[in-house]
């Protein structure tokens, strides 16, 4: 048993529907083997951290962000099919190489982990030894995801190219390796425009056949709309449904541009958005209309969507959403961010036992340091969401288990995440 001392600050799961949240100026998280026993306000007991004046909060959760994207973050080339073709492309070929995946992966998953990223949705390259590299990372720092390699089949470089059947080799061979718990495998089409029809329904069939999640991007850039309805002769949406890959257990990223009835169809599948406004904006993509989704009670989780999103911090990604929010005549309140970042985002990617600090769930959590003077719910909250100079988390945790220690890494001379201690 191990007993924090903090400020607390987590999504209130008795009133999931008025998106409240639970503040404790001074309180306890006592955690059994990875689980959280207890969250309460301080009583006088004995305490084994105390992380005073820092805030405990459960860990963020990133539901879009590309693992062979982490060195070209900035890397300004235009507008979506542009910046696909000069800059992410040429970089992503170079995944062919283990140590270079292994080198990365490293740096991806420390970058995650000073970041209070404790569970992501993670695009590899279409390489099997990257995708390997990637899932070894994640298990030896002790992170929560889930992860598999692009699917591009079409219309896209030499080097990046791979037949459908061997991407489905390729992760059945992954879910042997390393499916399990803490670790899950995925089927990432990266998009319509890379794939041809018999790719995408071959996705849909391997996924449907280890019973795993499936993801790829919809309706970022108007110009990859048209393109896509050039080549299949259907609208976007219509192009992955009728291929058997809109559903519950789907991930689209972006959904910018998607009318009326494509938003009730996506409801009615109850499928997922990975919103991921940062980047929308790097990119010119545009506004993802914040309410299309929320009135229909379309789940959303928040992407940070390296590298074209410019931070690994979900709450920098919060941050564009209030921002985005607004622009589609929207106003999203502080404690309903809180809860996109973390509970709402566990959920939309099937991980019920994470995102808020309640007795009974996991003990994924980070502390934040926040000014002493921020006293209330509503600076703190300010102060975590709207600051974009705050420092990194102090520490985070994934299952009970400490997977960032600024002090350490600080100590050990660290200037960047991944020159840690490790």
């Amino acid at each position: 048993m191990t007993t924090y001392r903090a400020r607390i600050l987590t999504p209130d799961l008795a009133d999931p529907v008025g998106r409240s949240v639970r503040w404790i100026d001074d309180g306890v998280v006592i955690v059994t083997e990875g689980r959280i026993d207890h969250v309460g306000p301080f009583a006088g007991q004995d305490v084994d951290h105390d992380l005073r004046p820092g805030v405990l909060l459960p860990g963020f959760v990133d539901g879009h962000v590309h693992f062979p994207q982490t060195r070209i973050i900035g890397s300004a080339s235009g507008p979506l099919l542009e910046w696909l073709d000069k800059s992410t492309f040429p970089e992503e070929s170079r995944f062919a190489d283990a140590s270079h995946a292994a080198r990365v992966a490293h740096a991806f998953t420390a970058s995650l982990a000073a970041a209070g990223t404790t569970c992501a949705f993670i695009y590899s390259s279409r390489h099997f030894v990257a995708a390997d590299a990637l899932f070894a990372a994640m298990d030896r720092r002790g992170l929560r995801g889930v992860a598999g390699p692009v699917w591009m089949d079409e219309r896209s470089p030499e080097a990046l190219t791979i037949a459908p059947e061997a991407s489905a080799d390729d992760v059945a061979a992954l879910v042997e390796r390393w499916h399990g718990d803490r670790l899950k495998v995925a089927v990432i089409p990266r998009f319509a425009i890379t794939s041809s029809e018999r790719g995408l329904r071959l996705a849909a069939e391997t996924a449907a056949a280890h019973d795993l999640w499936v993801s790829t991007h919809l309706a970022e850039n108007r110009a990859e709309c048209e393109a896509v309805e050039e080549l299949f002769g259907a609208p976007y949406l219509e192009v992955y449904d009728r291929t058997g890959l809109l559903h519950p257990k789907s991930i689209y990223a972006h959904c910018i541009h998607l009318n009326e009835a494509e938003w009730n169809r996506f409801a009615e599948a109850g499928a997922c958005v990975a919103h991921c406004p940062d980047s929308n904006a790097f990119l010119g993509s545009g506004h993802m209309p914040t309410s299309a989704l929320l009135d229909r009670g379309i789940s959303m989780v928040m992407g940070s969507d390296i590298a074209a999103g410019r931070s690994f911090r979900i709450p920098r990604a919060l941050s564009a959403a209030y921002d985005n929010a607004l622009a589609t005549g929207y106003q999203a309140s502080p404690e309903e961010l809180l809860w996109w970042g973390t509970r709402d985002g566990a959920l939309a990617i099937g991980h019920p036992t994470i995102g808020a600090l309640a007795a009974g769930l996991e003990a994924d959590m980070v502390c934040l340091d926040v000014p002493a003077w921020a006293e209330s719910k509503e600076e703190v909250l300010s102060w975590i969401l709207f600051y974009t100079d705050a420092p990194p988390p102090r520490a985070t945790w994934v299952g009970g288990h400490q997977v960032w220690d600024r002090e350490r890494w600080a100590a050990a001379g660290g200037i960047y995440p991944w020159d840690d201690y490790d």
